[in-house]
């Protein structure tokens, strides 16, 4: 049988192991940026599970990820950065990885197929309709991927599955599914690179356009960001200040009446007191253009 998708030989392969090292990267990096071009075939259907997301956050909901190896580490990196970034509470984007927390310093191939590990995680996290949930998995058939996808769909979740493969099972059982068809590895099957990589895109992009859904972006800002160490509590002053049009002394002090939140942060820095700006923001969804 010959291999296909991400087991396929890369015509770039041949010979790599003689080849000068510069001649190596080159070819690496060139595959890269490949894999990366994948991504504009699925724009519309990132732009659909970013609807999906927003609308279950939007409603109290939660929005999950589910993986197992490298495209569970990609999921996890991009559910690690939501609450710093965009202020999201860690327990409304839980992530299901495959082996847990020790699978995360010796990955272990053996619980990728392991149905009642799926099952078990899919109870913990306790997803119910009308959450989404992000499934990725680079072949489409790694079977903890697809025993999360099939039950959470039974309790009425929505699905997104995430895969490198045409035709692989993840997209034909996700209610939205995103081809992301990287092709071949240099290094044959070793999707941590070309796959993955376009993975992390693809999910750094769904989730910076669910935050401007939620209104934590503002012109490219993040205003719903949770400032808990010294960079971000610079920042979110630097915030302030730009987007309320106000001195870095007004705007620290805009910060000290609404506990460092920086949506009501810079209304107040305009002129309002906390609890209208609060209010003031409950009003729009937590949308700052209707506000300024």
């Amino acid at each position: 049988m010959t291999a296909s998708g991400t087991e396929a030989r890369h015509p770039a392969s041949n010979g790599l192991h003689a080849r000068p090292a510069s001649e190596v990267l080159r070819i690496l990096l060139e595959a890269q940026v490949t894999a990366l071009g994948a991504l504009q075939l699925a724009l519309p259907a990132l732009e659909r599970v970013a609807d999906a997301a927003a609308a279950s956050l939007h409603a109290g909901g939660k929005l999950g990820y589910a993986g197992a190896g490298s495209s569970g580490l990609m999921a996890l990196a991009d559910c690690l950065e939501l609450a710093g970034t965009f202020g999201l509470a860690p327990e409304r984007t839980p992530m299901m990885f495959a082996g847990g927390a020790d699978a995360l310093l010796h990955l272990k191939g053996s619980v990728e197929d392991d149905p009642a590990l799926a099952l078990a995680d899919l109870e913990r996290v306790q997803l119910v309709a009308g959450d989404t949930l992000l499934c990725l998995s680079a072949s489409g058939r790694t079977p903890y991927v697809l025993a999360i996808a099939a039950a959470a769909q039974d309790r009425g979740v929505k699905v997104a599955g995430f895969a490198n493969v045409a035709g692989s099972p993840l997209l034909e059982r996700a209610d939205i599914p995103v081809l992301i068809e990287t092709g071949a590895e240099v290094v044959a099957g070793s999707t941590r690179m070309g796959a993955a990589t376009a993975q992390k895109v693809a999910l750094n992009m769904l989730s910076v356009l669910v935050a401007i859904r939620l209104g934590h972006v503002h012109d490219g800002y993040m205003v719903n960001l949770v400032a808990d160490n010294l960079k971000l509590v610079d920042r979110a002053a630097r915030i302030v200040s730009d987007v309320a049009h106000v001195s870095r002394d007004e705007a620290e002090t805009a910060l000290t009446h609404t506990g460092g939140a920086v949506k009501p942060a810079i209304l107040v820095a305009r002129g309002m007191t906390p609890e209208a700006a609060a209010e003031r923001l409950a009003g729009t969804g937590g949308h700052l253009s209707p506000l300024i």
